[in-house]
C-alpha cells in the first residue's frame, strides 16, 4: 500500500488537539484500503481481581495522541508507519456489557471480517480473556500460531471456567497454539503446568540483556507464524500500576520496548495489548502512556511483518 501522504502532510501539532483515535490514525470501518486495523475490546468480566480494564482502549487512545504526535514516527523507530501502510482505528466491539458470550461472538465475527479483507488486526483490551476469541479468528485465517506472551502470569490454569487466567489453557485444548514455537516472558507467579511452552521467568529476565531476551524469543519462534500478546502487568507496578493484577518484580518500560524492537523480523500476523485499568493509576495516566507507547511498537512489528 502506498504511503498515506495526506495523513503525514496534515499531522496535528498538539497532543491536546485533534481527534482521539489510536496514534491519530483515521477512525474508519472501510477495510478496502486498510492494511492494519486497530480494534478495541472493552471487556473486563473475566477479571479475577480488580475490574476496570474495559476502560483500557479509551485510555490508550487518549494517551496515544501524544505518542502519535510526530509526523516522523514513534521514537526510536526511524520512519512513520504511514509511509508504508494505511492504518485505521476501527473503533470498539460494543453492545455486550454483562454478556460474555455476546462479547466472544461479536469479537470473533468482527475480527473474521477484518482478516478476510487481508487487513491485519491489533486489538486493545480489556482483560486478557479477550485474547481467546482474537486467537480463534487468527487461527481460522492462518492455522495454529506460535504464542509470544509477555505477562506476569502464565494464564494457563487448568480450569474449565473462562477467565483472564485460563484462556491460554483453553487455547491449548482447542489446538490454537503451535506449542513447540511458543514462549512466555516475565512470568513471576506460580503455575505448576507449563504445557510445553518455553518460559523466561522474571528472575532470568532480570539477569538478561534485552537483546539476549529478544534473541531467545527469535530462536524459539523461528519462521513460524506468531501471535503476540502483551499484558501490561508484564511491567513492574512502578511503571504500570493501573492494572487489575499487579505483580512486583517486573521490568521497566524501556526494557520491554527494547525486547519488542529486538524481535523485528518475526512473522507476527496479529497482536493485542491488554489489562490497562486506568482507575488505579495514582496520577498522570502513566500506565496508559506505557501501553500506548508499547502498542505503537507492536504496530511497527505488524507493519514490518506485512512488508516482508
Amino acid at each position: 500500500m502506498p504511503a498515506d501522504k495526506d495523513l503525514l502532510e496534515n499531522w496535528w501539532d498538539d497532543a491536546c488537539s485533534g481527534p482521539i483515535s489510536f496514534m491519530r490514525f483515521p477512525m474508519s470501518r472501510d477495510l478496502k484500503k486498510a492494511d492494519i486495523a486497530v480494534l478495541g475490546v472493552p471487556y473486563d468480566l473475566g477479571t479475577t481481581n480488580r475490574p476496570g480494564a474495559r476502560f483500557g482502549p479509551r485510555a490508550m487512545r487518549e494517551q496515544s495522541t501524544l505518542t502519535g504526535e510526530f509526523e516522523y514516527g514513534l521514537w526510536p523507530w526511524d520512519y512513520h508507519i504511514a509511509e508504508y501502510h494505511t492504518v485505521i482505528d476501527y473503533g470498539d466491539i460494543c453492545n455486550f456489557a454483562g454478556y460474555p458470550e455476546r462479547m466472544i461472538k461479536e469479537t470473533e465475527e468482527t475480527v473474521d471480517k477484518i482478516l478476510a479483507s487481508e487487513t491485519a488486526c491489533f486489538a486493545m483490551g480489556g482483560d486478557h480473556f479477550v485474547s481467546l476469541p482474537l486467537l480463534r479468528s487468527h487461527v481460522r485465517k492462518h492455522g495454529p500460531l506460535a504464542l509470544i506472551h509477555f505477562d506476569a502470569h502464565s494464564d494457563t490454569w487448568v480450569d474449565e471456567n473462562y477467565t483472564h487466567g485460563t484462556m491460554f489453557y483453553h487455547a491449548i485444548k482447542e489446538g490454537l497454539l503451535d506449542i513447540e514455537h511458543s514462549i512466555q516472558i516475565g512470568i513471576r507467579t506460580p503455575n505448576p503446568e507449563t504445557h510445553g511452552i518455553d518460559i523466561i521467568f522474571a528472575t532470568e529476565l532480570d539477569e538478561m540483556k534485552p537483546s539476549e531476551v529478544a534473541e531467545h524469543i527469535k530462536n524459539r519462534v523461528g519462521d513460524a507464524k506468531a501471535y503476540l500478546t502483551f499484558d501490561i502487568d508484564f511491567l513492574d507496578p512502578a511503571y504500570a500500576p493501573g492494572t487489575g493484577t499487579p505483580v512486583s518484580g517486573g521490568p521497566t518500560v524501556m526494557a520491554g520496548r527494547k525486547i519488542l524492537k529486538g524481535i523485528r523480523g518475526l512473522n507476527i500476523v496479529g497482536a493485542d495489548l491488554v489489562e490497562i485499568a486506568p482507575a488505579y493509576d495514582p496520577i498522570g495516566s502513566i500506565t496508559a502512556v506505557a501501553g500506548a507507547t508499547l502498542g505503537g511498537d507492536i504496530l511497527y512489528l505488524l507493519s514490518e511483518a506485512l512488508r516482508r
